[in-house]
Parts: structure tokens; sequence; C-alpha cells
């Protein structure tokens, strides 16, 4: 038995079958247009809206403030996705944990804005994910009653959200049999049974955030990555090109500062309490098939789990932790070994034969922007994982908005409500978000999407572009081929990053715009097609 695969969810707009389209119109980011719009950005007009930060809430607020029509300049010290967004879980939650700590609103929130992405915003790269929580020794019946519980109340906010059941698979109970089919990995001693249920799952969480940014600039935004916001104020920013040093002004209307875990470092009196959430990288060998993700619950605790995540790309995660980080805020966050040892341990717990740590060829850590309310003096607060995860639109005395907290799944709603305190301001006028309907570029209708003449892979990646990608190996053999051996990315995406997404160095190629980087030695192995592909389009622009 494997667990059914759920019909395509409802029908969203999209291209037609048949063609060979290629980039969404205006939506393709280069070297090149970056380097022309922040010349005309820098000391130029003055914008609508400045946004700071470009991880999913900044791309999602410049794309907001642009479907409403206003004129936005979006920056980043680095890159899209470059912060949390890209080390999350890849998960779109329903929001089954927070109804265990009463939080229904924000349970309702995340459970709505996970359908919009199943069905009407990213279809092509949010799909249904099963899951299986393992009955064991350690699993006790009251236990076990009370996951089940919770994995009912989960549907019940599907439909609350009016979310198909097409969509998302109801939770059902399964025998031992099922459950060591699911996952062969599983100690068979004492098993005697397992809870299937099913969430939101991301191809890739940092190719949501370029989905988002690329469809902001179709909109009109400019997506202005490398480009340091030096100095925040209520009609604009002091910045640095971090290409060339150059420092200018760009001047707005309204600043919206979605730096994230930074947020603190821009405005005054915004206290951020960041918590780490470590994953684990293995190969798919190491643990076998595995049809179905699992929850393993981790002992002494009543609703906390680590999660198990094939990648289909012979890569598994295994995460995460939830731990408090104090002191200064880097930009890539360390991975301890006592995260590592604790992830697995607790998956050491189910497991026929328990993974060790030379089978860690990998590991990455985000680090979540949770609001520190503490009031001074107070001490020491509930730990990082019983902070709200709610989000917050903040405006200072200078009157910079901020928007910080929150998830990735919510990242469109907090958009919208920092657009929405911009548009309060009164300081520029628009009407009411679009963004709930609005298709990021490649999504389109289930039919349209299956229909395409490419490998499903690349159409999970790329979706109604997919036939472009292709068509660029098609024309040259040589990116036909994968970057390394056994890892599917091949270097014509690679040459599609760096044509259409805003790819400008190694980093971007193998740490976001792929994943490559993720495994250290994956990542030295691929340098070598990396630079010919660089080397290739910089020869490129170079005759033009």
């Amino acid at each position: 038995m494997s667990p059914a695969t759920p019909p395509p969810p409802a029908p969203v707009p999209g291209s037609a079958a048949g063609s060979v389209p290629g980039p969404v119109p205006g939506s393709s980011l280069s070297a090149a247009r970056r380097s022309r719009e922040l010349a005309e950005t820098v000391g130029g007009p003055v914008v609508d809206v400045l946004v700071v930060g470009l991880g999913a809430t900044g791309a999602g607020a410049a794309l907001d403030a642009a479907a409403r029509g206003l004129t936005v300049a979006a920056v980043d010290a680095h890159d899209l996705a470059f912060g949390t967004s890209r080390f999350s879980s890849k998960l779109i939650h329903g929001g089954l944990r927070y109804l265990a700590s009463a939080q229904l609103d924000v349970a309702h929130e995340s459970a709505v804005e996970r359908g919009v992405l199943m069905e009407r915003t990213a279809p092509h790269l949010v799909r249904a994910q099963p899951f299986v929580l393992p009955l064991t020794p350690l699993v006790s019946r009251g236990q076990s009653a009370l996951a089940w519980a919770g994995f009912r109340a989960g549907d019940g906010l599907r439909l609350a959200a009016r979310t198909a059941r097409a969509t998302l698979p109801a939770p059902r109970r399964l025998s031992a049999v099922e459950t060591r089919h699911l996952a062969p990995a599983l100690r068979t001693h004492g098993l005697r049974g397992g809870l299937l249920s099913w969430d939101g799952r991301l191809t890739d969480d940092a190719r949501l955030v370029t989905a988002i940014a690329r469809t902001a600039a179709a909109h009109g935004a400019r997506i202005l990555t490398r480009v340091r916001a030096l100095r925040l104020t209520a009609s604009g920013a002091r910045i640095r090109d971090e290409l060339t040093g150059e420092e200018g002004e760009i001047r707005a209307r309204v600043v919206i500062n979605a730096s994230g875990v930074w947020a603190g470092d821009l405005v005054d009196g915004i206290r951020i309490r960041p918590s780490r959430g470590t994953h684990l990288v293995l190969r798919s060998d190491r643990l076998g098939p595995l049809p179905a993700g699992l929850h393993v619950p981790v002992p002494g605790e009543t609703n906390r789990f680590v999660l198990v995540l094939p990648q289909g790309d012979g890569r598994v995660y295994v995460g995460l932790t939830d731990e408090p980080v104090e002191g200064d805020i880097p930009d890539v966050p360390d991975v301890p070994e006592t995260d590592i040892g604790f992830l697995l341990d607790v998956l050491g717990s189910v497991l026929d034969a328990p993974v060790q740590r030379t089978d860690v060829v990998g590991a990455f850590a985000g680090l979540r922007p949770l609001l520190d309310t503490r009031s001074a003096g107070s001490g020491e607060a509930a730990r990082t994982s019983d902070i709200s995860r709610r989000h917050a639109v903040l405006t200072s005395s200078e009157g910079v908005i901020t928007v910080v907290g929150g998830k990735l799944t919510t990242y469109r709603r907090m958009a919208e409500d920092a657009v929405d305190a911009a548009v309060a301001t009164r300081r520029v006028t628009a009407g009411p978000s679009p963004t709930a309907a609005l298709p990021l570029v490649g999504a389109a209708s289930p039919g349209t999407l299956g229909s395409l003449r490419a490998p499903r892979r690349l159409v999970q990646r790329y979706g109604t572009e997919a036939p472009a990608v292709q068509a660029l190996a098609a024309r040259d053999p040589r990116s036909a081929e994968p970057v390394l051996p056994g890892h599917p990315v091949t270097g014509a995406e690679l040459l599609w990053a760096v044509r259409h997404e805003g790819a400008l160095d190694e980093a971007d190629l193998l740490d976001r715009r792929t994943r490559i980087g993720l495994v250290p030695a994956d990542r030295a192995a691929a340098l070598d097609a990396v630079h010919d592909v660089l080397g290739e389009v910089s020869a490129q622009m170079g005759e033009r």
C-alpha cells in the first residue's frame, strides 16, 4: 500500500499548453537589469515604496505594493532568500501546532494561506506531502490518541480554510504492515501501527522567494540585490552598492523594513529574539525508500516532533531544533554539534539501524525572527518554542514600517498587512491587495502543468517555464548533463538562473537557485561547472 496521490487542486490561470513559452514577460532578473535599475533608482525620482529585505516577506511586500499599482524598489544586502527563507523545513504548514497552544487565529491564518499557495498562487511549487507518525513503544496510547485528535483537528482547519479535500487527503490510521511499507527503515519491534497525515510542502523555499521576486518584477518592481541599507528614515534610505562600494540615496514615500532577524539593526526599538532551527542532510540511500515523510515524536514532549522529509534529489532532511540565540546575528548561522546530536538521538529512537554522525553529509540552520515581547527587567521569558508565531507590523516614531515574526507559510498575509500599513499612512494611495488570487511566475492549472513537454522534476521547479529551461538543454547537449554525478541539477538550470533569476555569482547558483551547496562535498565538486556557466554568460554579454 502507498499513500493515495491527491487529485489535482482547483484550476488557476496559466499559459496554454502546446507552446514553448519563454520567461514570463518582464520577470527576468539579470546583472544587466540590476545595474540599469539601480542607476535609475539611486538619486532618482521618489518611489512610492522602498522595501528592505528580499526574503519571502520582503519579496512579498514588493509584489503586493507593485500589484496595487505603486512604484516599488526592493533592496537586499545579499541575494534573494539569503537569510531565514532558505533554511526552512520546506513545509507549508496548516497550523496544527498552533491549535495545541490555543493560538486559533494563527492556526486559521496558516491554513488559509496554505490553501492559497496550493490552489491558486503556486501549485507548481507546493504540493501535498504525506507523513507517517510511527506508533512505537515510546508513544503511549494516550499520546497516540492525542496525536490522532490533533490530525483530525488539522483536517478541520483545512475545511474551515475552504481547501478542497482533493488538495489535501484525510488523515487515517495505518496498520504496522502499512507503516513499514511507507517507512522501511523503522524498527519493527513493538511497532503497532502509524498515523498518516498530510500537509503542504515546497519543492524548495528559495525557489518560492525567487518566484515571488520575479512576479514583483513583472509588475514593475525594481529588485536590487547586493544593495545594503545603511540607514533608514521615513523618506528613504542611505544605501551602498556592495559590488562597487558606491553609496547613494533612495527616496521613498514609505519605507518597509522586512529584514527579518536583522530588523532591529535598522530601526530602534525593535527587539528580536532569534530561534535557531537546525536540519541535517542525509543521502537518501541511508534510510532507503521513503514514500512518505516521518513525524518522529521527541521523547518526553507531548507536541514536538522531528521531521524526516525526502527531497527527491538523492537527499533527506531531518529537523528541526528550536533553540534561542543570543548575541550578534551572523549572516549564516553555524550548526552546533549539540543540535546534530539531538536530532540523531531522536531519529535513532525509531530506526532499525541508527544513523551515525558520519552519515550526516550536510547541515543547515535558520534563525526565526521572533518578536521579543519581554518587558525590560523581566528576565527570561518562555523558551523560544513557546513564543507566539504571530507576526506584527510596527511603525517607528520616525515612520518606518517594520514587519516581524510570522513564518514562511504566511508570508503573503504579512506582506499584505505591511502594505496596508503603508497605505494607512496616507503617504501613498492604493486599493486592497490582489495577491490572494495572483499566480506567481510559473503557476498554472494542474491540467496545463501536466501537459507541459518537460520532465516532471522541472515542472515542479519552474512550472510553465519548464519547457523553456528544457529548450536550453536541447540547444546545447552539454547543458543537458547534470553538473555533478548523483544530483539532478543540469547546466541548463544554471544558465536559466543567471539569465532570468538574478543569480550573480557561484554562491547564488549553488546555495539558493539550486541547493547543491547544502552538501559541502557536492558544492566543491560542482564549482568548475558553475565557473564555466558564469564565464560563458560573461563572454556572451561582452560580445553584445
